[in-house]
């Protein structure tokens, strides 16, 4: 129901299943659940001034679902070329329907290791779209970028891998700040975690 009606308040499709990437590094899209944001945005503070980065973007629907609440700048990338393309059909949806301009959503199509952290990308989401060690190469990025322009970074971790989470606890000085659980569901593994690096 959530699906239905959130891509019809946005004017955009974003349901559906990727198909496998013959890669195997890397992982189908499957969007982030409506029902699993709102208990995420609930909880988890979001400015105006956030950017966030979303690796594998997929439709874009992260994209616009913190856009439309909070109005923060918000980049997807998107290694099909497919998905890019439908996504940037989603923004002209959204764009129409809404009476506040989507200047602060962009999508890119390129590989997650090949995007270059900009200085003001401080909020990175993974729903677990690649192997660790693509994930340890953009974490690796990240530090460099946050090295070259201190500031506040958070890596926010959708049904996070047993991987993801060993890498960042034991090999970064991310820490953990907060988890949020999904009361409807009974795998352990559908929760949000949250990692802050501070500087």
């Amino acid at each position: 129901m959530k699906e239905y009606y959130y891509d019809k308040l946005f004017n955009i499709h974003t349901n559906g299943k990727g198909v496998f990437n013959s890669n195997s590094h890397y992982h189908p899209y499957e969007p982030t659940p409506y029902q699993a944001l709102e208990l995420l945005f609930e909880q988890y503070e979001v400015r105006t001034t956030d950017q966030f980065v979303d690796f594998g973007c997929g439709l874009g629907r992260l994209n616009f679902f913190i856009h439309y609440h909070f109005h923060a700048s918000v980049m997807g990338i998107e290694m099909s070329e497919i998905f890019y393309r439908k996504a940037l059909q989603n923004r002209d949806h959204y764009a129409k329907k809404m009476k506040h301009p989507s200047q602060k959503i962009e999508f890119e199509c390129s590989r997650a290791e090949d995007y270059n952290i900009k200085p003001g990308d401080n909020r990175f989401y993974f729903f677990n779209p690649f192997s660790v060690h693509i994930f340890q190469h953009i974490v690796n990025r990240v530090l460099q970028s946050v090295e070259d322009f201190p500031r506040e970074v958070d890596i926010l971790l959708y049904y996070p891998s047993d991987d993801y989470i060993f890498y960042l606890e034991n090999q970064t000085m991310f820490q953990l700040v907060q988890e949020v659980d999904l009361p409807y569901e009974k795998n352990p593994n559908e929760r949000f975690l949250i990692y802050r690096l501070k500087y």
